[in-house]
């Protein structure tokens, strides 16, 4: 038995959980809390014909009993007792006890084929936990882990959790099994979900639920137990174990009578719920849809043969009836065709070349037949049941689209695994434990009417930045991203230094672009600004700071949560590359005048490299990609990753297309009738027959028809255009209707420059160079007079060029008002009378 991402797999092939709790029983003959053999035999018949594979005990089993379940092919999830009820790390008598139990049990059992797994506590008490501390008792479970490892290295070994005591978060679990009792469905749904957000990259599993039929009726039982169950797969989990198997119970010496959890009664006469148990485990997991969309998964690769076998052959074999693949080979120029070329069911489209990502993906949207689009990318494998889950969770949901994890392969490299957890890599943001603010582009699915809508991806984006712009566009236009759990793929991460700093690099490009399309989004240095929370990991700043756990009164609560301290993003400034070229950079420099600053800089230089170590001893590196290098690598990338991310951002923010004022002289000679005149603004009069919205559509096709980088409002701004006219000024134009009754209306045009990204930067470094030079030689020196002009010379120089700015854009929106024959008010700016 083996752990595969959110599942597991048993001899290679996909193994779910569909078990019931065995015991614990009345002692037998031979002084074992089971029945006997004869009786122990018929269980597991029964058991198997109604689809339980896995039976969960209380106790560890003997030898016939490990022999007789494998005989009848049912594994057992067994719970290592021990006296958990004191404050055993109170004494270390009583914790040694504990971890010779744990030692001596796992050794009679742990070899055995038919162990499933091996449960090395059962609901520590909350009162108990929180007496020792939520830390201790965690890493106290994780050294009964590793005591059962080091007897069996292959075992998997998990720890039966239930909501009181959710904030115990153990690091060495294979899966994780929760032990739930909610019967209504939504808070059922809800708290799964939330499950499955703590188990992350993990196998989830329901490590106990059920319903007393004594209390709430046999029919209530089979009805509750159905949707539970139901819900549960639905929700992607690897298993559930259903409690109790019978109704005979026996538990502190005594016959447990007052109880009756079980399928079956005392004398194993079947209940209702046996019945539609057994329906719903012959169907589960693949529980049938609502309804089955066609689904065209669209691959774009450039160059991307190394990965592009392993993909494609995940593609062809994924647990979905009515799907196609669409290959966009973008300009390759390796051996990427004639590895397609072996898969004759995938369709491949081959671009002469290469055109970027977001272009590959519009003709992947254009090619394709189904109604959802799902996208991944040449470097991944999917899953196989990948899109049943993605797309389940899609037509459930009600959203536009949805995204879900990508996990590192375990047969990735050791550098790989470096790359995972170091800054920068894809994550998903997630607003609540359903809806996402943002999904990676490696794993997303959308409708495809949602794709059209918004205008499909934006070319511009190359590299990288088309799902971040692809998911706001959405969100901007009302619609909400969901996120599926089990519907993940394998993402193979660089497996060379170089290749991350050059994946850096693109991501950094592609963040400038996105600051000028979506600024709303970014903070003034160009950092993205999320609302919700980024799973990723590699941690975007260091752990300050304990956690908190919400206890309830008196440490009653029924979901005692965690709360975890937010990353210290602020510290993490200190690495930037904003950090390192105003404060460490001109202390260092100005240091070989000034000495003691010297030191300051060196300090500060100290500080950043400090942080980088700390964030990498933090690290959470897989165990068995973990070297001797790792972490100082990991240190070495959250050091180089801010610099080359932020350099790239603020050279892409540079290198914008501008249009030379120069290069339209006609327009310019056109615009000295407004040389000397002061305005603000244009206007028309209108007989009420063009709306505003006509007006700045015009204008629009005038500035593509002369080539001029423009951005129109999209609905988060205070203007309805902005014109970048130069590399130093642009423009934000702002309209406005006015009502003057009769029909009539003046339509006013708004012209008010800004300065450009660049004269900000050169504007804050001539005050820096004047603030170091008149600190450093005061008045002394006559030349220096030069130097202290440079700043009021540029602003003036700004100027100049935002009035020229001003006059050509006044041109453009004539010209757009003439076919629709709008009368320019006398003057620009004016509000006079009519012409």
């Amino acid at each position: 038995m083996t752990v595969d991402g959110k599942f597991f797999r048993l001899d290679g092939r996909k193994f779910f959980v569909k078990g019931a709790t065995y015991g614990p029983f009345r002692k037998n003959i031979l002084g074992e809390p089971f029945p006997s053999k004869e009786r122990a035999g018929t269980d597991l018949v029964m058991a198997r014909g109604m689809g339980i594979n896995v039976f969960r005990l209380y106790d560890a089993p003997a030898r016939w009993f490990l022999d007789l379940a494998l005989e009848h092919d049912i594994r057992l999830l067994v719970d290592l007792p021990w006296n958990k009820d004191t404050c055993f790390l109170d004494s270390p008598g009583q914790w040694q006890e504990a971890v010779e139990t744990v030692r001596r049990l796992a050794a009679a059992c742990a070899t055995h084929p038919a162990v499933f797994a091996i449960s090395v506590a059962n609901e520590i008490r909350p009162d108990i936990a929180r007496w020792s501390g939520a830390e201790p008792v965690a890493e106290f479970i994780d050294l009964l882990v590793m005591e059962v490892k080091r007897i069996d290295p292959n075992c998997l070994c998990t720890f039966s959790n239930f909501p009181p005591t959710e904030y115990l978060r153990p690091h060495s679990l294979d899966f994780h099994a929760v032990n739930v009792y909610l019967h209504h469905p939504q808070p059922f749904e809800n708290y799964v979900t939330r499950l499955q957000s703590l188990a992350e990259s993990k196998p989830l599993i329901l490590g106990e639920f059920g319903i007393d039929s004594l209390r709430e009726g046999e029919g209530a039982q089979a009805s509750i137990l159905g949707w539970q169950i139901r819900k549960a797969f639905q929700q992607g989990l690897a298993g559930v174990v259903v409690f109790s198997f019978t109704d005979e119970w026996h538990r502190d010496g005594r016959d447990i009578e007052d109880w009756k959890f079980g399928l079956t009664r005392n004398d194993r006469s079947a209940k209702p719920a046996f019945a539609v148990v057994e329906s719903v485990f012959e169907a589960a997991p693949y529980l049938p849809f609502d309804r089955l969309p066609m689904v065209s998964v669209v691959v774009a690769s450039y160059n991307g043969a190394r990965t592009l076998k392993n993909c494609l052959e995940s593609l062809v074999r994924l647990n979905y009836p009515s799907y196609e693949v669409i290959l966009v080979d973008d300009g390759s120029s390796d051996e990427s065709f004639a590895i397609a070329s072996a898969f004759p069911t995938v369709r491949t489209i081959r671009h002469a070349e290469n055109r970027g990502l977001s272009e590959a993906r519009n003709t992947g949207i254009l090619a394709s037949h189904g109604e959802v689009v799902a996208f991944t990318d040449a470097d991944c494998r999917a899953d196989e049941d990948w899109l049943f889950y993605l797309v389940n969770d899609l037509v459930r949901s009600g959203y536009a689209g949805v995204g879900g994890h990508n996990f590192l392969p375990p047969d990735d490299s050791c550098i790989a695994a470096a790359v995972m957890v170091s800054p920068g890599g894809p994550a998903h943001v997630m607003l609540t434990d359903r809806l996402a603010e943002h999904i990676p582009g490696c794993n997303m699915a959308f409708y495809k009417w949602a794709l059209v809508e918004v205008g499909y991806f934006d070319p511009v984006f190359r590299t990288a930045g088309d799902d971040v712009d692809m998911c706001w566009r959405l969100q901007q236009l009302g619609l909400k991203i969901g996120f599926s759990h089990a519907g993940f793929v394998w993402h193979y991460r660089r497996s060379a230094v170089l290749d991350y700093v050059k994946q850096q690099r693109g991501y950094g490009e592609a963040e400038a672009m996105l600051v000028r399309k979506h600024p709303e989004y970014f903070n003034w240095f160009g950092g993205s600004t999320w609302q919700g929370r980024i799973y990723s990991a590699a941690k975007p700043g260091i752990t300050m700071g304990g956690s908190m756990i919400y206890h309830g009164r008196f440490a009653t609560g029924m979901f005692q949560t965690l709360y975890s301290p937010q990353p210290a993003f602020m510290l993490m400034l200190v690495t930037s590359l904003e950090y390192h070229v105003l404060i460490t950079l001109p202390l260092l420099v100005v240091g070989t005048v000034l000495r003691p600053l010297l030191w300051f800089g060196a300090a500060s230089l100290a500080s950043s490299i400090g942080l980088c170590v700390a964030a990498a001893m933090q690290a959470e590196l897989p165990r068995k990609q973990l070297k001797i290098w790792s972490r100082p690598l990991v240190a070495i990338l959250y050091c180089m990753q801010p610099v080359v991310r932020g350099w790239a951002r603020y050279r892409g923010r540079l290198r914008v297309n501008w249009v030379p004022l120069a290069s339209f002289e006609s327009l310019n000679s056109v615009g000295l009738k407004y040389k000397g005149q002061e305005f603000g603004g244009i206007d028309f009069w209108d007989e009420g027959k063009v709306d505003r919205s006509d007006l700045l559509a015009c204008l629009l096709a005038e500035l593509e028809k002369h080539g001029w980088q423009h951005r129109a409002d999209g609905g988060w701004n205070n203007y309805d255009v902005e014109i970048f006219g130069t590399r130093w000024s642009r423009l934000q134009l702002t309209t406005v209707a006015e009502y003057h009754g009769g029909g009539r209306q003046m339509l006013r045009c708004r012209l008010r420059p800004a300065w450009t990204f660049l004269a900000r930067v050169v504007f804050c470094i001539l005050t820096a160079l004047n603030l170091i030079v008149l600190g450093l030689f005061g008045s002394t020196l006559p030349w220096l007079n030069l130097v202290w002009m440079s700043l009021p010379g540029f602003v003036w120089w700004l100027h100049v060029e935002q009035r020229t700015l001003q006059r050509l854009v006044a041109l453009f929106v004539e010209q757009a008002a003439r076919p629709l024959k709008l009368l320019k008010v006398d003057g620009p700016g004016k509000q006079g009378g009519r012409t």
